[in-house]
This record gives C-alpha cells, sequence and structure tokens, in this order.
C-alpha cells in the first residue's frame, strides 16, 4: 500500500517521512536513530524509504532542507509584522527560541543546536545544508536590524550583517551550555548580550 502511494504522491509520501522522523532525530541526534526506527516512525517499508533517499545521509540532508524551510516560514511571521518596532520583534524572537529550547517537546527543538556539531564531523552534504540554512536565518535578522536601525528602536551603529551574526552564535552557545549545565543561566545572560548589542554597548 505504502509503494503505491508513494508512486502516486511521491511529495505527501517523502514529506510525511520527513516529518514522522523529525522528532526522533532531535531528540536522540542523527546517528542515535537507525533506519528501522525512522521507517517505523513513518508507518513505511524500508523500500519506500530507498525510493525517495538514496541513504541514510541524503535523508539527514531532505531533513534538514526541509526543517529550514519551516523554521525560516515561522520566523518570516515572526518578524514581518510592521507593527512593532523591529527591536521589539528581535526580542519577541529570542524569547521563543529560549522557550521552544527550555520545553521538554523534541518537536520545538532547533536542529542546527542538536545536529551541528555531530553531523558537520561525519556529512559533509550535511554541514553544508547546515551552513546554508543558517545563513538564510541570519540573513533574516540581519534585514530586520536594519529595519530597527531605520526606525530608531536599534542604537548600534555596527554592521548589522555583524550584528546578526554575532546573536545568532550567542544564542547557539547558550543553548548547547543551557544542555550543558541543566540551568537558565546561559539563556538568562544571552539575552542581556542581546540587549547590549541592541542598545550599541
Amino acid at each position: 500500500m505504502a509503494n503505491t502511494r508513494a508512486k502516486e504522491r511521491p511529495g505527501d509520501v517523502k514529506m510525511h517521512i520527513l516529518e514522522s522522523a523529525r522528532a526522533l532525530v532531535a531528540a536522540r541526534g542523527f546517528s542515535g536513530v537507525g533506519l528501522s526506527e525512522i521507517v517505523a516512525a513513518a508507518g513505511v517499508p524500508k523500500g519506500s524509504f530507498y525510493y525517495y533517499f538514496e541513504s541514510k545521509e541524503a535523508f539527514g540532508r531532505a531533513l534538514l532542507e526541509h526543517y529550514f524551510d519551516g523554521y525560516l516560514a515561522e520566523l518570516e511571521t515572526m518578524l514581518a509584522d510592521k507593527g512593532k518596532p523591529a527591536r521589539e520583534r528581535l526580542l519577541a524572537y529570542w524569547r521563543f527560541w529560549r522557550m521552544n529550547q527550555e520545553a521538554d517537546d523534541p518537536e520545538g527543538k532547533c536542529l542546527a543546536v542538536k545536529l551541528g556539531a555531530e553531523v558537520s564531523d561525519i556529512s559533509e552534504d550535511m554541514r553544508l545544508e547546515l551552513r546554508k540554512g543558517t545563513s538564510r536565518i541570519i540573513s533574516r535578522l540581519c534585514q530586520t536590524l536594519k529595519n530597527g536601525i531605520e526606525d530608531g528602536s536599534i542604537e548600534s551603529t555596527r554592521n548589522p550583517f555583524d550584528i546578526a551574526e554575532t546573536l545568532y552564535q550567542l544564542w547557539l552557545g547558550a543553548s548547547v551550555m543551557a544542555k550543558i549545565e541543566r540551568k537558565p543561566a546561559p539563556f538568562d545572560a544571552a539575552m542581556i548580550a542581546t540587549d547590549l548589542l541592541l542598545s550599541g554597548k
């Protein structure tokens, strides 16, 4: 049945496999999830998996691409609200980031945080997909920073791209440290540093 569906609606079945496996990978990492668990979560046979992905690495690359597409759409919704100053939109994004990382919900976890160090050492293709996705996020943050400088809500005179890159790296690091320490202090420090950067200090 799954193979028949695969031929008729390949996009739907492929997305179903990716979405079904995301929580597993977000919770246990890429290496920690076997192919048998991926197909079991999706309810499809291995043949259907290989119909869409030539290897587990190809699946990982597609998973990251799919994740970043969804993440960017969500980010766009948060940052595109012209009714609020850009600074407020950015701070709301970082609060959203913190809430997701602190929640006990694999679906909300950032795959860049979870997989960054792990897959960058084992797969060049997945590393490049991570770099492409994170670069897209930084570029979108940069645009909002430019908007904030224009509307006066952000006072920094630094290059907006440099600020966006610094902030993203800051929050990635805070997320990792929060996991290590199992305390909220890294997020508290990141929010203070974010506020200072947006104030030009």
